[in-house]
């Protein structure tokens, strides 16, 4: 495959050549638990790692809604290269919105353009409080920490990752920082042996002893407490996430619509059946494009407001993909349940939305805590 240079080349049409390849080796490698290697190379001689990156620093410069939908697009056909793909995104959005309103993260972007590199986040499990332990040394720290969930790290190059430190006053900080993935001590576990997802590559991985340089950190914060960098993070981060999961459920619907016409068993319970899970997509659809569209093409100013809604809308968007695969299931029967059938493989991928942060019962309370604190 060409690599593309051209700054008006066709990326929807790439994206769907692209995506048709995916579905080959979808249920091969959920059967396997393989990383989609095949699919990032795709991605990579395409120049897909780079597609938010602004022109000027050598990416494609599309705006964030077209990379949601590409991303949706993707999961028709592989939820789990649809998930992998957006956690390499968010990162990229994230350093783009600080490159338009703080003019940082340049040489992050232009290198990212150049050599089409995977980043990966550790910034689910982290959360406020974030895991492991630094300790100062001369020129930097010393990071011994396991970070679980990493999405793509079986192929990644630069690890985004942070862990607590205590300092000379005794105060407890987080220090955000990256780490090339080829650092000493870094290491990967094989654990990701898991229901859904499974060939998103997201492994454990372990940091023992890693060297991060004083110049390497990105962001001191107090420990346990709510930083300003979450409202960048959680507002460009979950859009990205939920589109893939949004391609799970628009794919389910394809196949229960498919099956309804053809279908000739003239069984009462099937048009309600339909009918709700029509409902349900719908619902997602409408909850999805209200979260893109908040982040207003990555001019929108970060708040704890927006924030909360972009939230509220991800444990919507998840529980309404979940039930559009469930009714499908439900409309096709105890066929749907056998593994040679598809929907059994998106029902288990689509499980997944509900982990994401915030996890529901944790974001109701992140909600509750916000409206009466204002």
């Amino acid at each position: 495959m060409n690599t593309v240079t051209s700054n008006n080349t066709d990326w929807n049409k790439i994206a769907n050549d692209l995506a048709q390849s995916f579905a080959e080796y979808a249920s091969e490698k959920d059967k396997t638990g393989e990383f989609i290697y095949e699919n990032y190379e795709k991605l990579k001689a395409n120049e897909f790692f780079s597609l938010m990156v602004p022109e000027e620093l050598g990416g494609a410069g599309l705006p964030y809604s077209e990379v949601c939908n590409i991303i949706r697009l993707f999961g028709n056909n592989c939820g789990s290269t649809a998930l992998a793909f957006s956690m390499h995104q968010h990162l990229v959005a994230a350093t783009v919105w600080k490159y338009k309103h703080k003019n940082t993260g340049k040489p992050l972007l232009a290198n990212v353009a150049d050599n089409q590199l995977v980043l990966v986040s550790t910034g689910a499990r982290d959360w406020l409080g974030s895991n492991g332990e630094m300790t100062k040394v001369e020129g930097g720290y010393l990071v011994n920490a396991k970070k679980a969930f990493a999405s793509q790290s079986a192929t990644g190059n630069i690890l985004v990752t942070s862990a607590p430190y205590e300092n000379e006053r005794g105060e407890r900080k987080v220090l955000h920082f990256g780490v090339p993935f080829k650092t000493e001590g870094l290491s990967l576990l094989d654990d990701w042996h898991v229901m859904g997802m499974r060939a998103t590559g997201s492994q454990t991985v372990v940091l023992k002893d890693v060297f991060v340089p004083d110049s390497a950190i990105a962001l001191e914060r107090p420990q346990d407490e709510f930083h300003n960098v979450w409202n960048i993070v959680i507002t460009v981060a979950m859009p990205l996430i939920m589109s893939a999961y949004i391609g799970i459920a628009e794919r389910a619907r394809e196949i229960a619509i498919n099956f309804a016409k053809n279908n000739t068993s003239n069984q009462g319970h099937m048009p309600y059946v339909l009918g709700k899970l029509d409902n349900a997509f719908l619902s997602a659809k409408v909850q999805w494009k209200a979260m893109y569209e908040r982040t207003d093409e990555l001019e929108f100013s970060p708040s704890k407001q927006l924030s909360s809604e972009i939230l509220s809308l991800k444990t919507n968007v998840s529980e309404a993909c979940i039930d559009t695969v469930k009714y499908a299931m439900e409309l096709i029967g105890g066929g749907s349940y056998y593994s040679k059938n598809e929907l059994e493989r998106l029902f288990r991928d689509v499980q997944a939305s509900e982990f994401h942060p915030l996890p529901k019962w944790n974001q109701y309370a992140f909600n509750s805590g916000f409206l009466v604190s204002n």
